[in-house]
C-alpha cells in the first residue's frame, strides 16, 4: 500500500518534537570519528521530520539538507531551528522519491531516522549510490528492529486501550501498516553499501503520564487525526488505567539506539 505522508503524519508534528526521546548523543560522537568530519562536510536527513538527528549533526558539518514530505513537520522543524540558533540547515519538502529530481551536490552521509522503513529501500539505495561520495555512507538510525528489546509491563495497558479505540492493526492512512518481515541489514547487503556495521547505546527513560500520553500521539497510528472524535475519550481512559497501574506515575522504559553505518566495499 502507498501512504500519503499528510493522512499519516499530519497531526503528530508539535508532539513528535516535544515527545520523542532523540538519539544518544555517542551516535554523533562515533559518525563525527568514523567520517573524520570537520565541520565543512554535506550531509543529508532524509524524512527528517521535526529534525532529530538534523539539529543535532549540524554543529558537526558545513551544511545538512533535510527533507520531509510533511509540511507540518518542517514548520516545527524551523521553529525549533530558530530557537536554537541554528543556520546551516536547508529544509526541503519532498521524499526519497523525488531525489533523482532534487539537484543534490555530492553527499558525505545520508541519514535516515527510523523512516527507511516506508520507502522503497532498494530503489532509494540505488538512488543514494548515485549521491553519496566515495567515502560516503548511509546511515540508518532508529530503536532497534521491532521485538529486539521487550517493553516494560505499562505498554501492555497502552496497546488495550488503543485496541480498544483504533482496533488490533496499527493503522497507516485509511489502511493498515506492518513492518517489512526483511531486516535493513539485508536490504543494504544486496546495494551498493555493504559492508555493514551496526552500534546500540541503551539507556532507561523515565517518563511522566503527561509525556506517556503525548508519546502515543507523536505515532502515526494513534495520533490526533487517527483517533478523530474519540481522542478526549481515549486521553481519559488511558490516564485512568495508566494511573490505576502504576500509581507513583513513573513510567520506566529501556531505550535503545541502533545506528546502522554502511559503507561501499
Amino acid at each position: 500500500m502507498t501512504y500519503k505522508p499528510d493522512e499519516l503524519f499530519a497531526s503528530t508534528a508539535p508532539f513528535y518534537a516535544r515527545y520523542r526521546p532523540g538519539y544518544d548523543p555517542a551516535m554523533y560522537e562515533l559518525l563525527v570519528d568514523r567520517f573524520a568530519l570537520t565541520g565543512t562536510e554535506r550531509v543529508l536527513d532524509l524524512g527528517t521530520g521535526t529534525g532529530i538527528i538534523a539539529l543535532e549533526l549540524a554543529a558537526h558539518v558545513g551544511q545538512v539538507i533535510a527533507i520531509d514530505p510533511e509540511p507540518g513537520m518542517l514548520v516545527e522543524a524551523r521553529r525549533l531551528a530558530t530557537e536554537r540558533d541554528i543556520d546551516n540547515i536547508d529544509w526541503r519538502q519532498g521524499d526519497s522519491t523525488t531525489l533523482p529530481d532534487m539537484d543534490l551536490d555530492p553527499l558525505r552521509l545520508v541519514t535516515m531516522g527510523a523512516a527507511f522503513h516506508w520507502m522503497d529501500r532498494d530503489q532509494v539505495l540505488r538512488d543514494l549510490d548515485a549521491l553519496i561520495d566515495p567515502e560516503g555512507a548511509v546511515v540508518l538510525a532508529s530503536g532497534g528492529a521491532p521485538g529486539d528489546i521487550d517493553p516494560p509491563d505499562w505498554q501492555a495497558v497502552v496497546a488495550d486501550v488503543r485496541t480498544c479505540y483504533l482496533g488490533p492493526e496499527r493503522r497507516a492512512g485509511a489502511g493498515t501498516y506492518s513492518h517489512p518481515k526483511e531486516r535493513h541489514q539485508d536490504v543494504l547487503a544486496r546495494s551498493a553499501f555493504s559492508d555493514i556495521e551496526t552500534a546500540r547505546w541503551d539507556r532507561t527513560l523515565v517518563r511522566t503520564i503527561d509525556e506517556v500520553v503525548g508519546y502515543q500521539y507523536s505515532l502515526s497510528y494513534s495520533s490526533h487525526a487517527q483517533l478523530g472524535d474519540t481522542r478526549a475519550a481515549f486521553e481519559a481512559d488511558l490516564r485512568h488505567e495508566l494511573s490505576a497501574f502504576q500509581p507513583d506515575g513513573r513510567f520506566a522504559e529501556l531505550i535503545r539506539t541502533e545506528a546502522i553505518i554502511a559503507t561501499r566495499p
